[in-house]
């Protein structure tokens, strides 16, 4: 895992995460686009740690990423504490845009993959307006599982026939992540970035957290306030063991 040359690797609970500041990232996802052979950037957050302490299968598939990027202050934190800070938080929502623009500067070919039915067309028409020479050359909202399915191939195809440089996979997880590693070679040369749901925020369908907000890691708050029936069980029930995994790793570091 890691394009950056020389870069360094944070672990926390059972990921890996590569230790770049943005201008970093956003130059490494470049160069995986320039070397040509393809590639899966993932975000890693509290939700990705907690089901890779369970699932070995999504553990596997971080293994295998190009690059693995910090989402989440409560993992930053957790770098600090176990003695491995990382640089900032790279979550898929703030570094989406700024990506975009560097696609612009390079000429890339762009696809928008996820959200519901109209939900990346319109993420595509306000990108366009917002960055005029955007190469939005495709938008799918495909209905996808854990596992492959005749509908995820008739997409793949879809997506081959793009010949994309960049194909942002905004699924959420671990549908993104698994679908990603699943299809890498055949998509190869395009890049796969799966940036959760940032094609809902560029269309405006769904709000981001306030900035300071998410600065004092209560994100999932703001989320869970607005969506507390699909969210409750992740962050309240699923995601408190978190503390736990660090709390151990941190102990068995001392130790």
């Amino acid at each position: 895992m890691g394009v950056e040359p020389g870069s360094k690797r944070v672990r926390v609970g059972s990921l890996e995460v590569d230790a770049l500041n943005r201008s970093e990232a956003l130059d490494a996802i470049v160069r995986l686009v320039r070397e040509g052979r393809g590639g899966a950037v993932y975000t890693p957050n509290v939700d990705h740690i907690v089901q890779a302490e369970h699932d070995e299968a999504f553990r596997a598939v971080y293994d295998r990423a190009a690059l693995s990027l910090v989402d989440g202050t409560p993992v930053l934190w957790a770098a600090r504490l176990l003695g491995t800070p990382l640089p900032e938080k790279l979550s898929g929502s703030d570094m989406f845009e700024p990506l975009l623009e560097r696609a612009v500067q390079e000429q890339m070919r762009v696809v928008l993959l996820g959200g519901g039915p109209g939900v990346a067309e319109l993420a595509a028409k306000n990108l366009r307006e917002q960055m005029p020479g955007l190469q939005i050359v495709d938008t799918l909202a495909p209905r996808l599982g854990l596992s492959a399915t005749d509908e995820e191939r008739a997409c793949v195809e879809r997506l081959v026939r793009a010949k994309a440089d960049l194909i942002f996979v905004c699924l959420g997880a671990p549908k993104q992540e698994f679908f990603s590693d699943r299809n890498l070679r055949t998509l190869a040369p395009a890049v796969l970035v799966c940036f959760g749901a940032a094609v809902d925020f560029a269309a405006g369908t769904l709000p981001r957290a306030p900035a300071w907000v998410s600065r004092v890691g209560l994100e999932w708050a703001f989320r869970l306030a607005r969506e507390p029936r699909r969210l409750a069980a992740r962050y309240l029930l699923r995601d408190p063991e978190f503390l736990k995994i660090v709390a151990v790793q941190a102990w068995s570091r001392g130790g």
